[in-house]
């Protein structure tokens, strides 16, 4: 959800203690007491705004012999000078940070409310590609809710210090209980050829060495480690059982996109990169200098089946062996394919988060606090660049790997570029090697080693 920062007091009274000491010499001034009283009523002149200046117990006296200050000073803001307009300036932007409530009776001092947008840490934006894969699945909704109950453990970890334990067990115990309750409405979710595999897998899930009975046992023994190790055990159990729930797309494409090579599920891609001067990617940890090195992109075609469809096919072309790759500081580009006639011109494809499928030739109002299935904002995420002629369309072969960095990043740690690209995957396994490419090297070869039988290939005649 989204807030703007327009915020201020109604009949409120702000107070502030300062002290003033000379440059000049020493002295034993006692401290300033300020008292700002907005839209309050004053019994001499009701309605109207003013400033108190009351030095603290009384010491009236010894501040005039010191500064010849004048006190107890009544001002109206009408009249007000330049100084005085300036300060009470400075108090209101303090205000506004401060209070929560709208600016009411201030049309002497107009300031304009900032357009920026601060993000609740509700939102929870998945920020690794694992999350955010595993919450776009179409799955069953007592699955979804036992998922989200521990996901919200990954949160409660980031807790420094003492760890809410208590709360972790509660959560644990209620996806238990879900599954336990549950188990038959669950697994009859799960296609009939794929039911016997779906039964090992929720028996792993209640019962396995890392199953929710031993993360529970983890979370007693008050050991993050042991917690943080269990916890990514069973959600990625619960992702494969998800994954057999979704054998298929859970909407209609419009008429109109038929005619698209569309993903109708999940796809991994390997790449092989090799560095385009001779010289070597750097070693793993003890390891040997590699001329090439693999990177896998798992390709959703639950948030983007067309995005993920057309690439998959320029996969499987061989379009991109050989392609050359540019690298910035947000991203690693291929080339344009300009010299290539590949690919289809896919309109942009953003499947908002929570909606039932993805809108097109459409991009998202972040600033309104709409968010995508699968964000941007995520160190990995693949898409699609935009077309060369119109931004309502993705290019029909350019991609690229953004490098986010939260230093780089908006309010709330969104990317300003965040609902604007057609995301359709992640870089999973390799990923720590995008840093190391540079403009001019080369992907070898690019493959689709699974998910070919869920590609669906238009009828080219």
């Amino acid at each position: 959800m989204a807030f703007p920062l327009s915020s201020a007091i109604i009949s409120h009274k702000l107070s502030f203690n300062v002290s003033i000491a000379p440059s000049t010499r020493r002295s034993n001034l006692k401290p300033t007491h300020f008292i700002f009283c907005f839209n309050g009523k004053d019994p001499e002149r009701s309605g109207r705004s003013r400033v108190h200046c009351l030095p603290k117990n009384n010491h009236l006296k010894e501040l005039k012999d010191q500064h010849g200050t004048l006190t107890n000073s009544y001002i109206s803001t009408r009249g007000h000078t330049n100084k005085l307009q300036s300060l009470i300036a400075v108090i209101l932007v303090f205000v506004q940070i401060s209070s929560p409530l709208p600016l009411v009776g201030w049309d002497v001092l107009p300031i304009s409310p900032a357009n920026a947008v601060l993000y609740s840490p509700d939102t929870k934006v998945p920020r690794t590609g694992e999350l955010a894969l595993r919450r776009a699945i179409p799955a069953n909704t007592n699955m979804k809710t036992i998922q989200d109950s521990l996901e919200e453990i990954l949160y409660l970890l980031r807790i420094p210090q003492r760890k809410p334990y208590g709360t972790m067990e509660g959560n644990v115990k209620k996806a238990l209980k879900i599954a336990t309750d549950e188990k038959d409405s669950i697994l009859a979710s799960i296609p009939t050829d794929l039911r016997e595999k779906g039964s090992t897998l929720y028996a792993s899930l209640i019962d396995g060495k890392n199953g929710l009975q031993a993360l529970l046992a983890c979370i007693k023994d008050k050991d993050p480690d042991k917690v943080s190790v269990g916890l990514a055990s069973s959600l990625d159990t619960i992702a494969e059982l998800e994954l057999l729930q979704a054998p298929g797309l859970s909407f209609l494409l419009p008429e109109q996109y038929q005619r698209y090579p569309r993903l109708t599920g999940r796809g991994i891609v390997e790449l092989t990169i090799e560095k385009g001067d001779g010289s070597t990617f750097s070693p793993e940890a003890g390891g040997e200098p590699r001329k090439t090195v693999k990177i896998q992109v798992v390709i959703d075609g639950y948030s983007a089946p067309l995005t993920a469809g057309n690439f998959a096919k320029l996969i499987i072309d061989e379009a991109y062996n050989g392609a050359k790759l540019r690298s910035t500081d947000q991203a690693v580009l291929s080339d344009n394919g300009l010299d290539k006639n590949n690919g289809y011109s896919v309109p942009l494809e953003i499947k908002p988060s929570g909606q039932f499928e993805p809108l097109y030739r459409t991009k998202l109002d972040v600033q309104d606090g709409e968010l995508p299935t699968l964000p941007l904002s995520v160190y990995g995420a693949v898409a699609m660049a935009h077309g060369e002629v119109n931004e309502e369309y993705s290019s029909p072969y350019q991609f690229f790997f953004y490098l986010y960095d939260k230093r780089n990043a908006g309010l709330g740690g969104l990317s300003f570029d965040e609902g604007e690209f057609s995301v359709f995957g992640y870089a999973t396994a390799g990923r720590e090697i995008l840093s190391q490419i540079k403009t001019g090297d080369v992907i070898q070869s690019a493959k689709l080693i699974d998910g070919q039988d869920r590609l669906v290939l238009p009828d080219e005649k």
